[in-house]
């Protein structure tokens, strides 16, 4: 009998929660509540590296994020052995991802390094409609879908995505460190945008350009939507 086994990438989301917790949570209710559905079916890993054995409300900390429908994937960041975490239920480690996002800053002292360029793979096409319910994820490169994203759908993505028709759904791009990245659409209806980790959802684009051919881009940490006809590409 052959045993065959195969890889598989995968994306998850990092959260980094921080003291105290009573009050992060509270902003994680108001950041749910806003973008409804972010963290269904999301895998996620949590990272106490901003916490200490001694942070207040740790020892129920993963009953609240269970309760609240996030799915750990892995937990790094922390010791097994704290009399807080006694009660976790750890999942198993992983190794070899590959990180994205911000890095940490040199010293001004220090000798100025350039970044990594972020490296980006042949653009996965989808010739057809996305619907509702569905999620399209390509973490290594942009995304191009020759129809319409219904509302409910999702598409995530490295680099840019390009969507010949309405955009409904939820568009997230640049996830793999690429702020860069970029969100065309032919019809702008999204239920919520997002590159390199900043995003908004319908109700903080009351000027954007809804139901035009538009484009979002990163300025400043702030994601900016305008008309696609009369925005000036960036390079």
């Amino acid at each position: 009998m052959t045993i065959r086994a195969r890889g598989r990438s995968f994306l998850a989301l990092i959260l980094s929660p921080e003291a105290p917790l009573k009050d992060w949570l509270a902003g994680l209710d108001e950041h749910m509540r806003r973008a409804a559905g972010f963290f269904n079916h999301q895998p996620v890993i949590l990272d106490l590296s901003l916490l200490d054995e001694r942070t207040e409300g740790l020892a129920g900390f993963q009953q609240e994020l269970r309760r609240r429908h996030i799915h750990l994937i892995g937990i790094e960041g922390g010791n097994p052995h704290w009399k807080a975490l006694e009660s976790w239920e750890w999942p198993i480690e992983l190794q070899g991802g590959r990180p994205s996002g911000p890095v940490k800053l040199p010293d001004d002292d220090s000798p100025k390094s350039v970044p990594p360029a972020v490296t980006l793979k042949t653009p996965l096409i989808i010739d057809r409609a996305v619907r509702s319910g569905q999620s399209i994820k390509y973490p290594d490169g942009d995304i191009i879908v020759l129809g319409a994203v219904s509302s409910g759908a999702e598409i995530i993505a490295g680099g840019s995505i390009h969507i010949y028709g309405p955009l409904r759904g939820r568009a997230i791009a640049g996830v793999s460190g690429y702020p860069q990245a970029r969100i065309f659409t032919t019809k702008m209806e999204a239920e919520l945008l997002a590159i390199d980790g900043f995003y908004m959802i319908a109700e903080e684009m009351p000027n954007a350009p809804s139901g035009r051919a538009s484009q979002v881009y990163l300025e400043n940490e702030r994601l900016k939507v305008i008309p696609l006809q009369t925005g000036t590409i960036k390079t």
